[in-house]
């Protein structure tokens, strides 16, 4: 991975986790800078990572070559306004947007009409190094570009690239909303097993024991699908076949793709506010 100087504008959660995940693979500490307007979050990157930190979001954008735009959506017209305003315009730099519900067209509107963008939909898991990112970027953006893209965000998981831009809509209902689809199936697990008898604690123990451990099945027979990993556990005429019945009874896959359809309208609508 080639060590551009990268200014991070925002000190958030996955800012943290973007440069947690570089300092860990070797990224130099003296090419990463961060601005945010309080200094508690930078004063607290500065200390754990060796990273330089600012308050002035200009000030670490002149020096960068590649911006990684980590406000929140309703900040990013401002913000972006604010550094065409006091740089003059961006040219030279790489965007990455890591912003939810802002099309790459309407961030280039707000950066003055600048083109070289890249826009990234990480989901929550990429706080602990296992999230799952969804990257687009317009044919005209270089392949250097997409490559320190998609490493710098191979550092907090793994990534897929989308053809079309509508495609991170369908990461956001696959991957970055999923994690709440989980945690729901799971809290309905652990309270029946409260109902059953088991502890809290236990109940939690049983549950996320189990999720790691299919998770890791998953992970590990790439060659089986999903469908054929459940019907090795599924047994005929056995205690699992009468509790996947029931799930297919009651309707769970049309349900889930319901779901999903929904998170990709909303994501869709939420395109429009910004």
């Amino acid at each position: 991975m080639q060590h551009k100087i990268l200014a991070f504008i925002g000190a958030g959660n996955m800012s943290r986790s973007i440069i947690a995940g570089l300092i860990g693979s070797g990224y130099p500490a003296d090419r990463i800078l961060a601005a945010n307007p309080s200094r508690p979050k930078l004063d607290a990157l500065a200390s754990e990572f060796g990273i330089r930190v600012t308050q002035d979001n200009a000030e670490a954008a002149r020096v960068s070559d590649v911006i990684v735009l980590a406000v929140k959506p309703q900040l990013m017209a401002g913000m972006l306004a604010a550094l065409v305003a006091e740089l003059g315009s961006l040219e030279g730099k790489l965007l990455i947007s890591i912003a939810a519900g802002i099309k790459v067209e309407r961030l280039s509107e707000m950066a003055g009409g600048h083109e070289r963008i890249i826009r990234t939909m990480p989901n929550t898991p990429s706080l602990l190094g296992l999230g799952m990112t969804g990257l687009y970027a317009s044919p005209a953006i270089s392949q250097e570009d997409r490559d320190f893209a998609e490493q710098m965000m191979q550092s907090v998981g793994k990534t897929l690239w989308t053809e079309q831009e509508s495609g991170i809509n369908g990461v956001i209902a696959a991957a970055g909303s999923a994690p709440a689809y989980f945690f729901l199936f799971m809290q309905a697990i652990a309270e029946e097993a409260e109902a059953m008898g088991f502890s809290p604690e236990q109940a939690r123990l049983l549950v996320q024991q189990t999720a790691l451990g299919a998770a890791a099945m998953v992970e590990r027979n790439p060659e089986l699908s999903l469908q054929t990993l459940r019907e090795q556990v599924t047994s005929k005429g056995g205690t699992t076949a009468e509790a996947v019945k029931t799930f297919q009874e009651q309707g769970l896959m049309p349900l889930t793709a319901r779901a999903m359809q929904a998170a990709v309208t909303r994501a869709a609508e939420m395109e429009t506010l910004f």
